[in-house]
This record gives C-alpha cells, sequence and structure tokens, in this order.
C-alpha cells in the first residue's frame, strides 16, 4: 500500500533515484566514446571490444531476479545504496587497470553496481507516489536516464583530452559514491507492507513468470528491440558512424547527442502524454507494436543510406522511447503484486539481448574482416542480421498478447 505524498518527495524520492538511473545510463553507454582508445591503448580485437563492452549487460542481466526479490524484501533504498557503492569501486577498478581480464571484471561490477537504479527507483515511486503518477514518474525517470547518455557523448568526448579514460572513470566512481550518500541520507525508509513471502514463494513465482506464455511474447521484444537498441548505443552506433558515414570520433558523438536527444524527446512526451493516450484507447502495447515497426522502417533507412543520416538517427532515439513500455505492458499480464519480479525479468531478458547483440556484432565483424572484407561491409551485414532478427521477436507482439489476458491474470 502506497503512503500519501510526503512534503518535499520530489527532492527526498525523485531526485536521488533520477541521478541513480542518470549514472547507470552514463556508464552504459560511455564505452562508445572511449572505444577507439581502449582499442589503441590495449590493442583489442572487435570481438574484444564487444566482450569487454557487454560485460556490464552480463553482470546487470544476471542480478535482475534476485534484485526482485530482494527489493520487495529490504526496499528500494538499502539495496541502490549497497549497489551503488560497488559501481563506484567498479569505476575506480577500471580507471586503474591494465588487462584485458581487469577491465573486463571491473565493466561487470560497475553493471552489476548500477542494476538497481531504474528498478528501485520504479518501486520507491510505487510507495511514495499516488497511482495515478506513475505513468508520468516513469517517464520522467527515464528522460533521466536519456540525459546520462548525452552527457556519454559529447562532454565526455570533450573532456577526453584532459582527463583521459582513466580520468574520467576516476570522476564517475566520486560521483557515484556521492549518489549512494545522497541516497542513503535522503530517501524514507520503506513503509511496513502486508504479507512477506519466503524465499521458496518468491522463487517459484519468478519460474511461473519465465514460463508463461504472457511473458514469452514480451521477451523477444525486450531483447532485441531495448537490447538491440542498448547495444548500438552503447557501442556500435560510433564505428558505424565513423566508417559508413566517413564521420570523425567528434562529428561520430554529436550524432550519438542526437540520438540521445531523441531518446530524451521521446521519453518526455510519452511522461507528459501518457495519461492522455490512454484515455484515447492507446495502450503501452499499441505503443510498442507500433514504434517497433517503426524502428524496423528507420533501421532500413539507415543500413539503406536513404535520407539525411543525422535526422534518421534522431528519429531513431525518439522511437526507443516505446522500449520502456514493455515493463508496463508486460505487467499488466500478471497480478499487480507481482510488478517487480516482472519488470526485472523483462529487465534480464533486455540486457541478455544487449550482450548478445553487442558481442555478437564484433563476432560478425570478426569473422567478415578475417575473410578480406572490408569493415563497411562487415558493419552492414551486422545490421542487416540485427533487423532480421528484430523482425521475427515483433511477430509474437502482433499475433497475440491481448488485452484482454490482464483480465483473466488479475
Amino acid at each position: 500500500m502506497s503512503r500519501d505524498v510526503l512534503p518535499g518527495v520530489w527532492p527526498m524520492v525523485f531526485l536521488p533515484f533520477a541521478l541513480g538511473y542518470f549514472l547507470s545510463y552514463l556508464l552504459r553507454t560511455v564505452n562508445a566514446v572511449i572505444s577507439p582508445d581502449l582499442t589503441a591503448e590495449l590493442a583489442l580485437s572487435a570481438a574484444d571490444l564487444g566482450l569487454l563492452t557487454s560485460a556490464y549487460f552480463l553482470a546487470f542481466g544476471l542480478a535482475q531476479i534476485p534484485l526482485g526479490i530482494a527489493l520487495d524484501r529490504f526496499g528500494p533504498r538499502r539495496i541502490n545504496v549497497a549497489l551503488l557503492m560497488l559501481a563506484a569501486f567498479g569505476s575506480a577498478l577500471f580507471a586503474t587497470g591494465e588487462t584485458m581480464l581487469e577491465l573486463s571484471l571491473a565493466r561487470a561490477l560497475i553493471g552489476l553496481g548500477v542494476s538497481a537504479c531504474l528498478m528501485s527507483g520504479l518501486k520507491a515511486f510505487s510507495l511514495w507516489f499516488p497511482p495515478q503518477q506513475q505513468s508520468s514518474m516513469t517517464g520522467f525517470i527515464m528522460a533521466a536516464g536519456a540525459l546520462g547518455a548525452l552527457t556519454a557523448a559529447t562532454p565526455v568526448e570533450a573532456m577526453l583530452p584532459f582527463l583521459g579514460w582513466r580520468g574520467i572513470f576516476w570522476a564517475i566512481a566520486a560521483v557515484a559514491a556521492c549518489t549512494a550518500l545522497y541516497i542513503a541520507l535522503s530517501v524514507p525508509e520503506t513503509p511496513p507492507g502486508g504479507h512477506r513471502q519466503t524465499l521458496g514463494e518468491a522463487l517459484r513465482s519468478v519460474g511461473k513468470i519465465f514460463t508463461s506464455s504472457f511473458f514469452l511474447r514480451f521477451a523477444g521484444g525486450a531483447m532485441f528491440f531495448t537490447g538491440g537498441f542498448m547495444a548500438l548505443q552503447s557501442l556500435w552506433a560510433v564505428p558505424w558512424l565513423m566508417h559508413l558515414d566517413g564521420l570523425s570520433r567528434a562529428q561520430a558523438a554529436i550524432f550519438l547527442v542526437l540520438l540521445n536527444l531523441g531518446m530524451l524527446t521521446g521519453q518526455l512526451s510519452i511522461g507528459f502524454f501518457g495519461t492522455r493516450l490512454a484515455h484515447y484507447g492507446i495502450q503501452p502495447l499499441h505503443l510498442i507494436r507500433g514504434g517497433f515497426c517503426l524502428v524496423l522502417v528507420v533501421e532500413l533507412l539507415i543500413v539503406g543510406r536513404v535520407g539525411f543520416s543525422s535526422i534518421l538517427w534522431f528519429v531513431l532515439g525518439v522511437l526507443a522511447a516505446v522500449n520502456a513500455q514493455v515493463y508496463v505492458a508486460a505487467a499488466r499480464f500478471f497480478p499487480r503484486e507481482a510488478f517487480g519480479r516482472v519488470s526485472t525479468a523483462i529487465n534480464l531478458m533486455a540486457f541478455a539481448g544487449a550482450f548478445i547483440v553487442q558481442w555478437g556484432l564484433g563476432i560478425v565483424l570478426d569473422v567478415v574482416d578475417a575473410a578480406g572484407h572490408t569493415p563497411q561491409t562487415g558493419l552492414t551485414i551486422a545490421f542487416v542480421l540485427l533487423i532480421s532478427v528484430q523482425a521475427a521477436a515483433l511477430v509474437p507482439l502482433l499475433r497475440g498478447a491481448r488485452a484482454r489476458g490482464a483480465d483473466q491474470t488479475n
């Protein structure tokens, strides 16, 4: 049961968790900008770079199921504080890393450390904001993530000549520690709830979620649309822009800003207009279907080099805002008290997809390069393969998961 809204709840609850998610998204995407420096200093192959960067997604994804249970049992404040301190340690370790193993371990610790930032925020909002504000709060915290992605583009690129990529990560470590302190001192204790499930009951409920036909219909979209976008945004967009569009790293960083500005625009639009759209019968599932179809169109235009590249990447970011609707749409097919476990299960699919796509594209590039083809050819093949898999993942969403299923399962 949610409490009444406390006086000053925005600085006490929203801002601390929004800052955490800002940091999470910055760390998710920062390797896209520093990848040329990492490759040059450590002599990484494309597959090495993909594996190093995707270690974040692997650790993040593996944390989701125990995270969902822990959030319900111990509350968002305690969990997020502990994990953000781990993110601070991982960032410091990354700043001092000298080998592929050290950097991969540090990247995994970072992923684990920020794995609760979004889910803990959503959990806190359900406790401290009234139900009618939940849609808007989700849109606004996602916008904070978009701001983190924006910061990871041009601002980080501008600071690289002065701080280097190691200095950047020392600064991030300090911000992570300060954010943990802010949450510890600001966020109220979780209000007492009703019946607390045993660990066995919680694990059995998670198993039922993963075997549900409703969940499986959304799993592919989460993996290859949400995860695919994260893989592009956090790494492979910059190589595409540099090799296919002939941009310098600084110019590619500007395009990355456009992509993230588009995402910010889309998230804020959903935050401001989501409730109004629902009044006209436009539900999250409708947004997902329409948005995913348009994503495929825009990606095909990018691969086909049709239209203005800057506009296409901006529009891709706008459309990617519908990815967050998967959490809401999937949860509607389950009892409300299972929201935390359903949302973390969807998050697991998204980050597993990001790991698969990010590493998989690197493998494709290495194979094509070994066959004697150019990076341009390898990137084109890799992107076409991604689009094909996304199209296949869209089919279950178009054919099934009708909204009436929610009434049958609640």
